[in-house]
Formats: C-alpha cells, sequence, structure tokens
C-alpha cells in the first residue's frame, strides 16, 4: 500500500539514446566525405538535431559547419526538389 518512487520515476521511461556515429570508428569529418555527412541530414535535406542523432555539442557544430560547406560547393543539395 506504499508509494514507490520508483513507479514515478521518469528517467527510466525514456528510451535509451543512440551512440554517435563518429565513435564508431576513426573517422574524419570533412564536407568532402559526403556519405558520411548524409548520415546527419533529414530526407527533407535538413541537419538533423543532436537528440536525434547522438552527437555531442561539439561534434554537431563541426558537423553542421561541414554540411553548409558541402552544400556550398554543391556536393549536397539544400532542398529536396520539388516538381
Amino acid at each position: 500500500m506504499g508509494y514507490d518512487r520508483r513507479d514515478n520515476d521518469k528517467r527510466s521511461k525514456q528510451p535509451r539514446k543512440k551512440p554517435s556515429k563518429l565513435l564508431e570508428g576513426n573517422t574524419d569529418i570533412n564536407y568532402k566525405n559526403v556519405e558520411l555527412l548524409q548520415n546527419f541530414i533529414t530526407e527533407r535535406k535538413k541537419i538533423a538535431p543532436r537528440r536525434m542523432t547522438g552527437n555531442t555539442a561539439s561534434q554537431q557544430r563541426i558537423i553542421s559547419r561541414e554540411i553548409k560547406k558541402a552544400r556550398y560547393m554543391a556536393l549536397i543539395p539544400y532542398t529536396v526538389n520539388h516538381k
């Protein structure tokens, strides 16, 4: 009949955060590595947020900077092609 605090703990209900794809190997974050950058872009060609990719804040800043360079160099499209 007692109240158990563990039942009301919100942390236990949250899904486990995915590890970053950058931590899997010794990868170089570069605007020329388009295959790697595609993992951090949504299907609508927006930069994916940290909570979705599992990056740290410093990794996210580097990735967003390199995605913007790749877009400027026309290696990655800015938007989805509309008909």
